[in-house]
């Protein structure tokens, strides 16, 4: 089965494109999902997280304080470091398990910091969700953080360039839905055809 890496920056547009790829029935296996659960009250990463920062990043009911943490470690990049060590090696781990229970031609990996990580070796292809920096800063401003958080956020992650570099496919998705939906469907029959000429639609006459 390939592995497709999906990637990009923050507010570029990762989950509106795989959202569009599992609407193919393609599978998708999100790093931020798993992290997320990775961090549920119970879970050893959680008590590795309180151990590690202090009950203060904890609410009063005992979940991860995601909002605090978040603010913390993009402040400081050796917290964040500590705070990969803990939870990299899990997601990876439950990465690989999700994708080995699969039957499908191809799968993809959405890993928003793959580059930056150095998750290469976990996929056979990299594709990048692209967008210029302006439209990242609206699309997330959106989102009530302000400009602090996110130069924050920004330095933090691999750079336009960066991306593009490493990038064997790119979408460009600064137009509107459609214009992503017929990017997301010429890459699912190019996929398609790596694994199996068979098995690739054919384009209406």
């Amino acid at each position: 089965m390939l592995i497709i890496g999906l990637t990009g920056g923050i507010g570029s547009g990762k989950s509106t494109a795989a959202e569009q790829f599992a609407s193919l029935g393609i599978p998708v296996i999100d790093a931020d999902e798993i992290a997320h659960r990775l961090v549920e009250p119970g879970n050893p990463a959680l008590d590795e997280i309180a151990a590690t920062f202090g009950d203060r990043f904890l609410t009063g009911d005992g979940r991860l304080d995601r909002a605090r943490l978040r603010q913390a470690v993009f402040a400081d990049p050796a917290q964040r470091r500590r705070l990969e060590a803990i939870l990299h090696p899990r997601i990876r781990r439950a990465m690989l398990e999700a994708a080995r229970s699969l039957d499908a031609p191809y799968c993809l990996f959405v890993i928003p910091l793959l580059i930056e990580s150095g998750w290469r070796d976990l996929v056979d292809r990299v594709l990048v969700i692209d967008c210029p920096e302006t439209l990242q800063r609206q699309r997330v401003r959106e989102r009530g953080l302000d400009e602090a958080q996110i130069d924050a956020i920004l330095a933090a992650q691999a750079s336009r360039e960066q991306r593009l570099a490493a990038a064997d496919d790119i979408i460009r998705n600064d137009g509107d839905l459609q214009q992503l939906k017929e990017q997301v469907g010429a890459l699912h029959r190019k996929y398609l055809e790596l694994v199996s000429p068979d098995i690739a639609p054919r384009r209406p006459a």
